[in-house]
């Protein structure tokens, strides 16, 4: 259950994908579809347990303790166990054909940043990546700062990222705090710090219409 409304809003954090691009998980689920695999288990294999932080290789990709070229070979090993073909390469060639960035979503944290508010992306990312996802967004004029799992070493829902990322913001307190993530483990993570969590789905529009009402509550429009 989602904490409180914070009554003074000081900062809000924001994943990356699946809340301002399609989620990974998404094209996870579609990729398996193409393949014929069950989705969970395709989620399961590529990803690992995505509700903890384990030595599962995408993981240690997430936390930059192996390369991309080395994960990808652990989950095809772990795929072709399982009985599927789980090359990572095809999930991300399903995310390749997002939809593009969820405008929506970018002005709201215009909005924040326009109120005062600090705001801080804290995405699980690769660090083959970086160079790609930088290119997507205006990043620094919306955040004050970016938290990137291949950077830090610390991935979600590891809570040392969610208080690295207040700390970095001034020492925000958690229930000052809101986060913003497509996965409800990390959600959850967040939340046992007290900071107030809002899940993104698929369809975001559920989610900006929640983070419109604390916008209005804290900060107003």
């Amino acid at each position: 259950m989602a904490l409180p409304v914070p009554k003074t809003l000081d900062a809000a954090l924001f994943d990356l994908g699946g809340v301002f691009i399609d989620s990974p998980f998404e094209a996870a689920e579609l990729a398996s579809d193409e393949l014929g695999a069950d989705p969970i288990q395709v989620l399961e294999v590529v990803f690992g347990p995505y509700h903890d932080d384990t030595d599962h290789p995408w993981h240690r990709l997430e936390r930059a303790e192996i390369s991309l070229e080395d994960a990808r070979v652990e989950i095809i090993a772990l795929g072709e166990a399982a009985g599927i073909d789980a090359d990572p390469y095809r999930v991300l060639g399903a995310l390749a054909q997002s939809a593009g960035v969820r405008e929506p979503m970018v002005e709201r944290v215009r909005t924040l940043r326009r109120a005062g508010v600090r705001t801080a992306l804290v995405t699980n990312n690769i660090k083959e990546f970086r160079e790609g996802w930088l290119a997507l967004l205006p990043f620094d004029e919306l955040f004050d700062l970016l938290v990137d799992s291949s950077e830090l070493g610390i991935r979600k829902p590891n809570p040392a990222i969610f208080e690295h990322t207040l700390r970095e913001l001034g020492g925000v307190a958690p229930s000052n705090a809101i986060f913003l993530d497509d996965y409800e483990g990390n959600i959850t993570a967040a939340e046992k710090l007290g900071i107030h969590g809002i899940l993104v789905g698929y369809d975001p529009t559920e989610a900006i219409g929640v983070l419109d009402a604390v916008i209005e509550s804290t900060v107003g429009s």
